[in-house]
Formats: structure tokens, C-alpha cells, sequence
């Protein structure tokens, strides 16, 4: 199992949820966050209008999902062609627990 970890801007968040539904998997979380990289911020108005601030840190939302190794690959490809800005992040998953059932593994994600 692995977790893929996307960060991206919020207008691909639709499109890479629906993505992935169709290809079977079943749970997201979302995350909304600030942060800074390469992309610098939008400038918000202040000062009546008058003045432009640039924000340090930009509104960035996070897409996580737990899902098997073979779909790593369809994943990618889903998110690479819905999102253009952002990180993919990726990361093995040892266990799994489904805490109402117990069931493990696999079956439990």
C-alpha cells in the first residue's frame, strides 16, 4: 500500500477527486493550507485599495489517499493531467486498521 500526498491549488481538487473515483479509489481527505514555494502568492488589496500586499504564504490544499501499489501509477497519471501546479508526494504504507471492523490490510483502506 502507499499514500499519495498532492499539493495543489483548489481549483484541480474536483477534477483529481473525480479522477480517481472513477478509477476505484474509494477515500480522500483534503486539507487546506498555507505555505510558500515557487509559485508566489496572489497580491491582496490593503490600504483601501490603494496598496498591493504580497502575502508570504499562499492558499494550498492537500489531497491525501491510502491506496494500493498497483494504482500508484494511475494515480500519478490522474493527478499529472488534472492538476499543473503542485507536488506529489508518495510514501509505503505498512498497516492498515479499520477501526469499526478490524479488518486489515488492504481491505481495510
Amino acid at each position: 500500500m502507499i499514500r499519495i500526498e498532492v499539493i495543489m491549488a483548489e481549483n484541480d481538487i474536483v477534477k483529481v477527486s473525480e479522477g480517481l473515483k472513477s478509477t476505484g479509489v474509494g477515500g480522500l481527505t483534503v486539507f487546506k493550507v498555507k505555505g510558500r514555494g515557487k509559485t508566489i502568492p496572489a497580491g491582496i488589496h490593503a490600504s483601501k485599495g490603494t496598496k498591493i500586499f504580497t502575502p508570504e504564504f499562499g492558499d494550498k490544499y492537500v489531497v491525501v489517499a491510502v491506496l494500493p501499489d498497483e494504482k500508484m501509477d494511475e494515480a500519478i497519471k490522474i493527478v499529472r493531467e488534472n492538476s499543473k501546479i503542485g507536488k506529489i508526494f508518495i510514501t509505503p504504507v505498512t498497516h492498515a486498521i479499520d477501526l469499526a471492523t478490524g479488518v486489515t490490510g488492504e481491505q481495510a483502506i
